[in-house]
């Protein structure tokens, strides 16, 4: 156990970072040192580790001492005090079986500190990434305003050369002011999903998400990870370690109901006798003791050994719908991916072609001043294919993201 104490002490003694995080990783780091429910979830583990050495230690020994109100008469005098003291011991083994329930309920412990260190990974990916849309979109939607800004000068330029209609130029003004206000909401949309991604830093609200300049899904192999599922879950390995900790718990139950050995001593002070001389008057009398408890009333036991074996069953169980719900939530997952690679291959050439097609049509427009409006809807539908792309790559990494915490990829 010290060894694992070591393991956790150096992931979790980390260097400080600044507050302007550079990289997703960057974050991960301060997450895990700072997030309280993670340190609350390691404090739990270091209780569980005390527990050993509570359960494989004896009983404490008993002390007692008795004055006698009526002096008891002896042949060498008058019993007039003793002094006991006795030390009782369980069956053996007992204790080492104890202590092995202990150890591998601690050890289950520290699994579910690793799957809280996951499951925090994937919360703050699955933060971070929301922002990283946001931000995207703006910078989109502030390139297509100034395109409609540059879009409103030719359709004025044209009008003033008698090829346009005024109406072009305020069809193209409405759509300015649209687009002012939709990049103030998504501005906006910052607030709460930036103070969400610092609580889970356990930081500041106010403090900036810096978020990197690109991010580009690539092609995952079919089944990745799926290897991973029960090899490598801290929820499979906990429940694991559980099961063989109630098999421990069965064998402290039977040794429970074996008898215990106890050894004890007694010294007796006697005063000396006035009235006789006699060998050994007045001298202290020390009596070796041994007791053994008798466990006769086998109730108590034999239903303590079935409470251990019915949680044993109730794990395993446990175990089973885990397992299932591990699978089912990869299948699921891999849905996600899988479709949200294929949408993101299928935006890229859309909006290869539609680009193509407002070039042909920018270029009709400026030498006859015809189709204005085709030309701003052609363009308001590449804004469409961008935005979804990058809402698609988002899913496409959060999709990832769960994979990685149910597979128990280290970070």
């Amino acid at each position: 156990m010290k060894n694992i104490i070591i393991y956790i002490i150096g992931c979790l003694l980390i260097l400080p970072f600044g507050l302007k995080a550079q990289t997703l990783n960057d974050y991960l780091k301060i997450a895990s040192e700072n997030n309280p429910s993670l340190k609350a979830s390691f404090t739990e583990f270091e209780a569980s580790l005390t527990r050993v050495s509570q359960v494989n230690a004896l009983p404490d020994p008993t002390l007692s001492f008795g004055v006698f109100v009526s002096p008891i008469e002896t042949r060498v005098g008058a019993q007039r005090a003793r002094v006991s003291i006795s030390q009782m011991f369980p069956w053996f083994g007992t204790l080492k079986a104890k202590e092995s329930v202990a150890t591998l309920q601690a050890e289950a412990k520290y699994q579910e500190f690793l799957n809280e260190k996951n499951e925090l990974f994937f919360k703050v990916k699955k933060a971070y990434y929301p922002i990283y849309e946001v931000n995207k979109q703006i910078e989109l939607m502030e390139s297509y305003l100034a395109i409609l800004i540059t879009y409103k000068q030719l359709a004025t330029t044209s009008v003033a050369n008698g090829k346009g209609t005024l109406t072009d130029v305020i069809r193209v003004d409405i759509m300015i002011e649209n687009m002012k206000t939709d990049i103030q909401l998504m501005r906006d949309k910052l607030t709460p999903l930036t103070t969400t991604f610092n609580r889970l830093l356990n930081r500041s609200d106010s403090l900036e998400v810096v978020v990197s300049d690109s991010l580009s899904s690539f092609h995952i192999e079919e089944q990745y990870r799926r290897d991973s599922l029960l090899t490598a879950n801290p929820m499979i390995k906990a429940m694991e370690t559980q099961i063989q900790a109630t098999d421990a718990m069965i064998e402290v139950a039977q040794k429970k109901g074996l008898p215990q050995f106890g050894v004890g001593l007694d010294y007796m002070f006697i005063s000396e006798r006035t009235d006789m001389s006699v060998p050994d008057n007045g001298k202290n009398a020390i009596m070796p003791m041994v007791t053994m408890s008798v466990p006769i009333f086998r109730g108590k036991y034999k239903a303590s050994v079935e409470e251990a074996e019915l949680m044993k069953t109730s794990m395993e169980y446990k175990k089973e719908s885990l397992e299932n719900n591990l699978f089912s939530s990869y299948e699921a997952t891999w849905y996600e991916l899988d479709r949200a690679h294929q949408l993101i291959a299928l935006y890229d050439t859309q909006m290869e072609k539609t680009e193509q097609v407002i070039r042909l049509l920018y270029t009709a427009y400026s030498n006859s001043g015809k189709d204005f409006e085709e030309v701003l809807r052609m363009q308001q539908q590449l804004l469409k294919y961008q935005m979804a792309l990058v809402s698609e790559n988002i899913k496409f990494f959060t999709a990832l993201a769960q994979l990685d915490y149910i597979t128990a990829k280290s970070e």
